[in-house]
């Protein structure tokens, strides 16, 4: 929780500050009433969007991720962490908010200071983002994503105990055995009787 208080007020931005930094459950609920009216609406609109993305192991809950008992937590896979994290990297904003160590929220009631559990971020330089978490039946997980060379990658671990060395690990063997390469430069392409435009083209 990020402990904030009732009657408090805080932007949406800052909530997912408190969310994506600290694993705010309070901030998921919050938002959760703000965005969707009611949890229940929210969680439709997350399970909406994971069929969207073709997350076809997941079923959510619940906004926070937390265990309820007789198994009624959220349901995932690795594969769809790294679908749903890929689609959110596209989002500047979301970029910017797990990209952050330190985050200072002033409120009418409270300052908040905030730092990324994601120690990632200032262990390795390639890192741009992440999520951390924990629950007694999933255990540590870990999503982060990293950055090298227009090489953008996503790692998910579920149940690791070593996880931050692990991602480590698997971007520097990722970075090493792929490479980016151009095939054609941004602009025209000359073509006898017709025309094209062209952003740059990478092949992995």
């Amino acid at each position: 929780a990020i402990y904030i208080h009732t009657g408090e007020k805080m932007t949406l931005r800052d909530l997912t500050y408190g969310l994506m930094l600290r694993s705010g459950n309070d901030a998921a609920l919050a938002i959760a009433h703000y965005v969707g009216g009611n949890v229940d609406q929210f969680v439709d609109q997350m399970n909406e969007k994971a069929k969207e993305l073709g997350m076809k192991d997941t079923t959510f809950h619940n906004p926070h991720g937390l265990d309820e008992g007789d198994m009624k937590g959220n349901f995932s896979s690795a594969y769809d962490m790294a679908i749903l994290t890929s689609y959110a990297m596209k989002n500047k904003d979301y970029q910017e908010i797990v990209g952050t160590k330190k985050h200072v929220v002033k409120t009418d009631d409270n300052t908040y200071v905030w730092h990324n559990k994601n120690k990632l971020l200032n262990q390795y330089s390639y890192i741009t983002g992440g999520k951390t978490g924990f629950t007694k039946i999933a255990r540590r997980t870990l999503v982060s994503t990293a950055s090298k060379d227009e090489l953008n990658l996503v790692a998910v671990t579920l149940d690791d105990g070593n996880d931050f060395a692990d991602h480590k690990n698997l971007y520097e063997e990722a970075f090493s055995d792929y490479t980016n390469y151009e095939l054609l430069s941004s602009g025209p392409i000359s073509i006898i009787g017709e025309n094209y435009y062209h952003d740059i083209l990478y092949i992995k």
